[in-house]
């Protein structure tokens, strides 16, 4: 826990010597940071929500409620995790076989949102400001940009990085309709944000 107390946690959090808080945090009720996690600036950890040993956020994440981040999960800057989203960190768990050391690592890059309810299996990445729907199960790497949902989830279309979904002209070009940022269809499985592009 940090020396100086830069943030707020609500008196049912339990923060264990060793975890790692950045300034203007906010940790609400019955949230449990374990030694060894490490939280960015501005970060907003909701209800019941565990995070482990290990477990690395950037800046301005935001976790809802009931959500467990265990050992391997990595957040970048912008993550958004809606409320009971399930991350794993073994792909064939058996009590009886622990396999603490064969935990595999799941990395969310910029920008990403999780739905509500989702399941991310361990071993993924998440490309930035991919979107998955809400009751997904997210069993391979997710494209940036790429919106997918299902169980398992499959690609379904294109976000925004302010999270509107695109639609593509017969020029291969999209424009998000708040931000105005354009995008290009690269591939079948492939977006850029078109100042990406131009600059590359």
């Amino acid at each position: 826990m940090t020396d100086t107390v830069a943030y707020f946690a609500h008196p049912t959090a339990v923060l264990d010597d060793g975890c790692r808080i950045g300034t203007g945090c906010r940790i609400w009720h019955f949230a449990h940071l374990m030694a060894g996690c490490e939280l960015g600036e501005n970060c907003t950890i909701g209800q019941n929500v565990m995070i482990a040993d290990g477990v690395r956020l950037g800046r301005n994440v935001k976790v809802q409620n009931n959500v467990s981040l265990y050992t391997g999960v990595e957040c970048a800057d912008d993550v958004f995790l809606g409320p009971s989203v399930v991350f794993t960190n073994v792909r064939n768990p058996r009590s009886a076989f622990p396999r603490r050391h064969e935990y595999q690592p799941t990395v969310l890059e910029r920008g990403v949102s999780v739905g509500a309810n989702s399941t991310i299996i361990c071993g993924v990445r998440l490309g930035e400001y991919a979107f998955v729907g809400a009751g997904s199960v997210v069993t391979h790497d997710v494209a940036p940009y790429a919106l997918v949902y299902g169980n398992p989830a499959r690609l379904q279309g294109w976000m925004s990085r302010a999270g509107h979904r695109l639609t593509f002209d017969a020029s291969q070009r999209a424009t998000c309709p708040e931000s105005g940022m354009q995008y290009e269809l690269i591939t079948d499985n492939q977006v850029l944000p078109v100042i990406s592009i131009q600059n590359s």
